[in-house]
């Protein structure tokens, strides 16, 4: 199963794809963010263009496990996405994963302050292959 995630934040979207086995997840791109409207037809366009079968939107949550206003706004995003692709949408706790995107990509040898589409990218990565491997346990 072919599917999509998402970094969501409010100027950029960091997306990631899986490999069709649904075992490996990679960056793909990072949507530079304008408008809900052309944002949802971009992501839509997105999963359209490489079959996605379903979409992972990582849900930011607190160090205590709670909900804040980021983790509101995501839930409506992930609403507005089920809509416009017609796809299951699946969240899944992102907490963390930014500052691993950052470890690995400096591990790596790339600098990330002036590189953040890098560091939604491989978010958007590391959010969808703990579904992965979540979902395979």
């Amino acid at each position: 199963m072919l599917l999509l995630a998402l970094d969501v934040g409010d100027k950029r979207i960091g997306v990631a794809i899986s490999d069709r086995s649904g075992m490996l997840a990679k960056p793909l791109v990072t949507v530079h963010r304008k408008n809900m409207k052309t944002d949802l037809a971009r992501i839509a366009n997105l999963a359209r263009e490489h079959e996605a079968e379903a979409v992972v939107i990582g849900l930011p949550k607190n160090v205590d496990g709670s909900e804040g206003e980021q983790a509101a706004k995501v839930r409506s995003f992930a609403r507005k996405v089920m809509r416009e692709t017609g796809l299951e949408v699946h969240l899944e706790d992102e907490r963390f994963s930014t500052s691993t995107a950052i470890e690995r990509l400096v591990e790596r040898g790339i600098k990330t302050g002036q590189n953040r589409d890098l560091v939604d990218m491989e978010a958007a990565a590391i959010i969808l292959q703990s579904f992965l491997d979540r979902r395979r346990r």
